[in-house]
């Protein structure tokens, strides 16, 4: 049986950073320098936490009213229903918050090992239990294609050197100028980054269903796997080394365990805050407007909002010399997101954790979503049902749900306000097919996100979940930097700046932030200047 890494072996290997002294455990003096944090995501409150260990005073502002971003929590009908990301991996990164906090992760937060990690159905019934036990893996391998076991052993190899070049080396560096980008080219040849994820797997497996499960996990990060670079093989070898977890509550409590260390520090967030611009004098960022006219001083600001719209929305076109409208009107956006949140009166007991419901097209599915933006008839699912693990989120003898379709960004023209209902007819009928038989008479509670959702409400440029797609030249340094390439003293966190999307990623950005943020003394001398 796979033995995970306890917290304590997993923070050594990871080199936390000391525990802050007791004197950096609460919200700076009046003097010290103030940082605007906006955005209520797991970037933005792992920023404001960093900052605040760093002896910043923070402040976070968000436009909902409620914190978590795209991991905001909707509660309906006796239901709860995580908004976004339910898939909890590297519990390392949420430990060093914690710690730097003087607190522990286990005292506040109930993470639960999810086993298997997810399954993944194909169209003909069949299935594929994806889990971190490598002899179980090769035993699933095996009895799909008895032929392809020496090529798991094969990429097993691959995902680990990845890991360890892609993850541990270059996660939390702040990609931040041309000599990072030139020092990291070893280890970008090592790990042959021009390849695609989809060609590194075909490079191994040579069944069609194996290639399938071990590839689509770049989905889970916005990237098309005939598209994205196979460096992100790494995500395999950081599950199976850190486990798939999920939170006791839903993602919505590792959220409110955040706000609250901030609430301890001294740090408010601050709801109905919506940023309506980035004030900036003299190339430099010296606060925000909301939308409401309140003017905000502070020395420097960070976003946890979208890059793409960030600049083009918040920032005026003269203070942009490199992220003009047209350099980000050009950039290749990943996918969106169709949501259906609902409830059943009964409960689907044979339906796991994670369930991946693949569809009958996989190549010519993800080519009408990613390149030409086209809604298909056809789609694959993922079906979360949080009450395999937590009846808590239901009312007792109900069932939990989301299920979540990839679909085209807004550039597909798709009109949302008529085509959201017979959509969600359409996955419906499908899980009925598949999971869910008799699904439509046990529905109690139901509520919809599409990709209109992802632009009005979440502020998402074209709507597009995840930003820039990460294919290999929208990465590292050719993806929005952590410090902005043209306002000074201005700095972006989140799944569309370095290193990228999915929870790890997010948290990384905040830890990269943390090298190219000024001191406290260095922000307080820029602004005696």
């Amino acid at each position: 049986m796979k033995r995970f890494f306890t917290p304590a072996e997993v923070m050594g290997r990871a080199g936390l950073l000391p525990q802050a002294p007791a004197a950096a455990r609460a919200q700076g003096t009046a003097a010290a320098p103030l940082a605007l944090v906006v955005g209520s995501g797991f970037g933005g409150l792992a920023a404001a936490i960093r900052l605040s260990v760093m002896g910043y005073r923070v402040q976070v502002l968000e436009k909902l009213d409620g914190p978590g971003g795209r991991a905001y929590v909707r509660r309906q009908d006796g239901f709860t229903f995580d908004g976004g990301p339910t898939i909890i991996t590297v519990p390392f990164m949420f430990e060093e918050l914690w710690a730097l906090c003087g607190r522990k992760l286990s005292d506040d937060i109930d993470l639960r090992l999810m086993d298997p990690f997810y399954r993944v159905r194909f169209n003909d019934g069949t299935h594929f239990d994806y889990s971190g036990d490598p002899e179980r893996m090769r035993a699933e391998v095996v009895r799909v294609c008895p032929e392809d076991e020496a090529g798991f052993d094969r990429f097993i190899a691959e995902a680990d050197l990845c890991y360890r070049l892609g993850f541990e080396a270059l996660g939390c560096k702040a990609f931040d100028s041309i000599g990072d980008l030139l020092a990291a080219m070893p280890a970008m040849v090592r790990m042959r980054a021009w390849r695609t994820m989809h060609g590194l797997v075909a490079g191994y497996f040579k069944h069609p269903k194996l290639r399938m499960a071990m590839s689509l996990q770049t989905l889970l990060i916005g990237g098309n796997p005939f598209s994205v670079t196979g460096v992100y093989s790494l995500i395999n070898a950081l599950e199976r080394r850190f486990g798939v977890y999920s939170a006791m509550g839903g993602t919505g409590a590792l959220v409110k365990g955040l706000v609250n260390l901030l609430a301890e520090r001294g740090v408010p967030v601050r709801y109905n805050a919506e940023v309506s611009r980035i004030r900036v004098e003299g190339g430099r960022a010296t606060g925000v407007e909301l939308a409401d006219g309140e003017r905000l001083d502070a020395d420097i600001v960070v976003c946890n909002s979208d890059t793409a719209w960030t600049y083009r929305n918040l920032v005026a076109p003269e203070h942009r010399r490199h992220w003009t409208n047209q350099r980000i009107d050009k950039g290749r956006y990943s996918m969106s997101l169709f949501v259906w949140y609902f409830g059943t009166d009964k409960q689907y007991t044979e339906v796991p954790h994670h369930t991946m419901v693949l569809g009958p097209r996989y190549e010519g599915l993800l080519t009408d979503i990613f390149k030409h933006h086209k809604l298909s008839d056809d789609f694959s699912l993922y079906l979360h049902r949080p009450t395999a693990t937590d009846p808590s989120v239901a009312p007792a003898g109900c069932d939990t749900f989301y299920v979540l379709s990839p679909v085209p960004h807004l550039d597909s023209g798709t009109d949302w306000a008529a085509q959201a209902e017979p959509y969600r007819l359409a996955v419906q009928r499908r899980l009925e097919e598949t999971l869910l038989p008799g699904l439509g008479q046990r529905v109690i509670s139901s509520h919809v996100m599409t990709p209109q959702h992802f632009q009005d409400r979440l502020l998402s440029y074209k709507g597009a979940a995840f930003g820039l797609e990460p294919l290999l030249l929208q990465s590292a340094w050719f993806r929005p930097h952590n410090r902005s390439e043209d306002v000074e003293s201005l700095f972006m966190v989140g799944a569309s700046t370095h290193p990228g999307a999915g929870v790890p990623g997010v948290l990384m950005s905040a830890k990269a932030l943390q090298t190219v943020v000024p001191t406290v003394q260095e922000s307080l001398h820029a602004s005696s200047v």
